[in-house]
């Protein structure tokens, strides 16, 4: 998406805003009851910006990276989470993975946090040509994990439709058999004084039957028995003529793009969630990781100089570890005291 230019539009001169700080990194729930439909407003900021600090991509995949992100943001707020949901997207292209994960606050009130990164081919990929092209054949997946003692929900779909959004409605279609709109806005902008920086913005819209596993706890239960086909077609009407900067912000708060677009349909929002950029990786879950290997196979990831390490795609923290303290053979403990020897079986 080419960037965007943060000016005034004609449509804000009458209008009283907040500040864009109160709105930015959040998620903003809401229902239309007249409509039987729900939904989210995000507005992504300070948490897209960090994740594609992390890696020099060229701006298209960065475009890509930032598409994701708001859609994790998006899906990951409209269930109960205690702990994390995944977007992944693979392909045989010159884009092999586009990966973000969306984690459920800890408790009322905390920040969800979100990552992302993505991996490709720079021999391959060309910047003149339509990003998403270049994933080609491969999937679009959404994984939730509940953590211990749940069962991993995983549902993919193909890529197609000419963008992960595409992807994201086209998921929900055939997998969840919810019908779901998304509007997306996302590109480097500028104000007056500031540096040149991303920003996104998105709006879901969506009638979640409860037979769905996604369709967790809705709000009120009694606006999702049904949704009659000429409800959804004027909602997704009324959605059609939201503008880039709308979405984007930052004069235009979720509240009053709400009124603007559906004011008839009895717009109710609820407690906005914010999110922050966050990763959970540690030098504990990366020794857990290399367990499963032998001191033959940690052996051959050992650096000449006599470590193993291992970079987080995620945040870029960079670990170093004495290959003795790894795999399932290992002889020093994480501190290098020695490990007894029953403790190496």
């Amino acid at each position: 998406m080419p960037a965007a230019e943060l000016q005034e539009n004609p449509r804000d001169a009458e209008m009283t805003t907040p500040l864009p700080i109160e709105w930015d990194d959040t998620v903003l729930p809401f229902q239309l009851d007249l409509a039987d439909v729900r939904g989210r407003v995000a507005r992504l900021d300070g948490v897209l910006q960090q994740v594609l600090a992390q890696h020099a991509y060229p701006p298209a995949i960065e475009a890509l990276v930032a598409e994701a992100v708001v859609l994790t943001a998006l899906i990951g707020q409209t269930i109960k989470l205690r702990w994390k949901l995944s977007l992944q997207i693979r392909g045989k292209g010159a884009v092999r993975i586009i990966a973000t994960d969306y984690y459920g606050p800890g408790s009322k009130g905390e920040p969800a946090q979100i990552r992302g990164w993505a991996s490709y081919d720079a021999e391959r990929f060309d910047p003149a040509v339509d990003a998403f092209s270049q994933i080609g054949e491969g999937y679009f997946a959404v994984l939730i994990d509940q953590g211990e003692g749940s069962v991993p929900y995983q549902g993919l779909t193909s890529l197609a439709g000419g963008s992960l959004t595409s992807c994201a409605e086209a998921y929900f279609a055939q997998s969840e058999q919810i019908a779901t709109r998304f509007a997306l806005a996302f590109g480097q902008s500028q104000l007056p004084g500031q540096d040149l920086r991303w920003r996104a913005g998105g709006l879901m819209l969506q009638h979640m039957p409860e037979a769905s596993p996604l369709a967790v706890e809705p709000e009120n239960k009694a606006l999702h028995e049904s949704v009659p086909g000429e409800n959804w077609t004027r909602v997704n009407a009324l959605l059609d003529t939201v503008e880039t900067l709308e979405l984007i912000g930052p004069k235009v708060a979720p509240t009053e793009l709400l009124l603007r677009l559906f004011h008839e349909e009895n717009p109710r929002v609820f407690a906005a969630q914010p999110v922050r950029f966050g990763c959970t990786c540690t030098p504990d879950k990366v020794r857990q990781t290399l367990s499963i290997y032998s001191a033959k196979d940690i052996a051959h990831m050992t650096t000449p100089e006599g470590i193993v390490t291992a970079d987080c795609q995620f945040c870029g923290a960079h670990y170093s570890f004495d290959p003795a303290s790894l795999g399932f053979e290992a002889t020093l403990a994480p501190d290098g005291s020695p490990l007894p020897e029953k403790s190496r079986d």
